[in-house]
């Protein structure tokens, strides 16, 4: 995405104007998809998925590549529209909500762009106001604690793109906690960091306010199993839905993977195995 700031604020106009905060439906879930459809160029990416998730729900979104992963959370968000069905959040379509933060994946930010930390949670607290408008007296006070609940106060006027990875992840959820965000949505955020800077990120999305609603898109199962309390298995279609101890079964995953896979515990942690090895190094013998 080339766009640095539609894709870190998720603030620009969007096909029918400014995005602003909506009063959410009185019984609603946080999240509703009704038989939700979408085609890109004749090639079905989602297929009739439905889901529901009520208020501080915890879901983990996994499947292989190609599975439909970013296209579900950039539905949620309202960057993308559905072919076919509905997304409801909180009752209302989603393009209308200020409550919905979207951490896109790293490769789709422009990380040239001129930004400090500061800068970019800020972003947060724009709440359908246009760039370069006079922020309120709070919001100076929301982005300071914001960034220093995600231990990032000591590098507040750094470039993002001076920043490590792990960094640059916190700094998304910064800016959610800044927007006050209810609905968090986390585009493979465990992506190319380390074990450690990978156990700080969790602890924090697990210490996020207890009404928030998280859906995160991940590869890791063994993740999955260990640190969410709801899973979804995708393959284009919705493969199952539910605790990891139920969906995370030798048929389920088969359904979802084309092929076994196993968890086994050692005294590190959980390892996932799968029965196929991977192709031979092109240029090498078999």
């Amino acid at each position: 995405m080339k766009d640095s700031n539609h894709c870190l604020s998720q603030r620009s106009t969007h096909r029918r104007g400014i995005r602003r905060r909506m009063s959410h439906q009185p019984g609603s879930p946080a999240l509703e998809a009704e038989q939700v459809t979408v085609c890109y160029g004749g090639v079905t990416a989602l297929d009739s998925i439905n889901l529901s998730l009520s208020s501080g729900s915890r879901l983990a979104v996994l499947g292989p590549n190609g599975a439909g992963k970013s296209t579900l959370l950039k539905l949620i968000a309202g960057v993308l529209q559905p072919t076919g069905g509905e997304i409801r959040v909180y009752g209302s379509r989603p393009h209308g909500h200020t409550c919905i933060a979207y951490l896109p994946q790293k490769r789709e930010v422009d990380w040239s762009f001129p930004l400090t930390v500061k800068d970019a949670v800020a972003m947060g607290r724009w709440d359908g106001r246009r760039l370069f408008t006079r922020t309120r007296a709070d919001d100076g006070a929301a982005v300071r604690r914001a960034i220093d609940r995600v231990g990032l106060s000591s590098l507040a006027d750094r470039r993002i793109t001076d920043l490590s990875g792990g960094q640059q992840q916190r700094m998304f959820v910064a800016r959610a906690l800044a927007q006050e965000a209810e609905l968090i949505l986390m585009d493979e955020p465990l992506a190319g960091l380390d074990v450690q800077a990978q156990r700080d990120l969790l602890d924090l999305i697990d210490d996020l306010p207890g009404g928030s609603t998280v859906l995160v898109a991940l590869h890791e199962l063994a993740i999955a199993r260990d640190r969410f309390p709801l899973v979804l298995l995708l393959k284009r279609r919705s493969v199952a839905m539910g605790p990891p101890a139920e969906v995370f079964v030798p048929p389920i995953l088969q359904q979802a993977y084309g092929g076994a896979v196993q968890f086994l515990r050692t005294h590190r942690g959980t390892l996932v195995v799968a029965d196929e090895c991977c192709p031979p190094e092109e240029g090498r013998g078999r």
